[in-house]
């Protein structure tokens, strides 16, 4: 892509000191939007039919809290992608064939990201909750975490390799230093990520059947390290701005 030039740079909208290059959405970003709302409706759509009595609406509605937890997974990572898109604006090979690879990949986690947040919550209300499974053994419960773990990793590495190119393509972006910086920082927020989801499928594979069924406490792990991360990046994003 050509360089950007400066009378363009003068002219695009700032969201928290990032000058917006996207600021209308590509053919790729409208075709992966459509993913994610397709993807929803595999989420809450029953997989074999719709509620026929009274009772099993009931049931059905007890299952919204996995839905709620599982569609605010899938809004992470789609306004990951939002926002990548939205400050970079690129619309090319590179970009067109990761966001192919997201959404091959999102369409496949949608079945394991169902099936965890249903576990849950049916562990966390005692039962009450219904499981879209029947009684399974221990190994295969840590088999679902290495299955959930895969994709969990699988997409964040993804949306971290979108910052990488968008690093690759700093020059011609015209990013400054701050831009720059916050670039990097997004990368390596999205690899914590991707850490983290292969740390609970080392857990689940490599640990006895007992243990290996808690592997998706792995996770809690981002409520303390992602805070902590976005403390330190944010002090120092604030220090380059004022620098630009």
């Amino acid at each position: 892509m050509p360089t950007i030039r400066q009378s363009e740079l003068d002219d695009l909208p700032v969201v928290n000191g990032f000058r917006q290059r996207g600021v209308e959405m590509t053919r790729i970003e409208t075709f992966t939007d459509a993913a994610f709302a397709f993807s929803l409706t595999l989420l809450v759509i029953s997989f074999d039919r719709l509620p026929a009595t009274f009772d099993e609406f009931l049931i059905a509605l007890r299952s919204v809290p996995a839905f709620a937890g599982g569609f605010a997974t899938l809004a992470m990572f789609w306004y990951a992608h939002h926002v990548w898109s939205r400050r970079y604006g690129l619309d090319d090979g590179p970009t067109a064939l990761l966001s192919m690879l997201f959404v091959f990949v999102m369409l496949i986690y949608i079945y394991p990201l169902r099936m965890v947040m249903s576990a849950l919550f049916h562990w966390i209300s005692g039962g009450w909750m219904p499981f879209m499974l029947d009684a399974i053994p221990l190994s295969q419960l840590a088999d679902i975490f290495i299955i959930y773990g895969i994709g969990f990793a699988a997409m964040s590495g993804i949306i971290a390799l979108h910052y990488r190119y968008a690093r690759a393509k700093s020059e011609a972006l015209a990013l400054n230093e701050a831009e720059r910086f916050a670039t990097s920082a997004g990368f390596y927020a999205w690899l914590i990520l991707t850490a983290v989801g292969l740390l609970s499928v080392a857990w689940a594979s490599l640990m006895p059947p007992l243990i290996a069924r808690w592997a998706g406490f792995a996770y809690m792990l981002l409520g303390i390290i992602m805070p902590l991360y976005g403390i330190g990046t944010a002090r120092a994003w604030r220090r380059l701005q004022r620098k630009s």
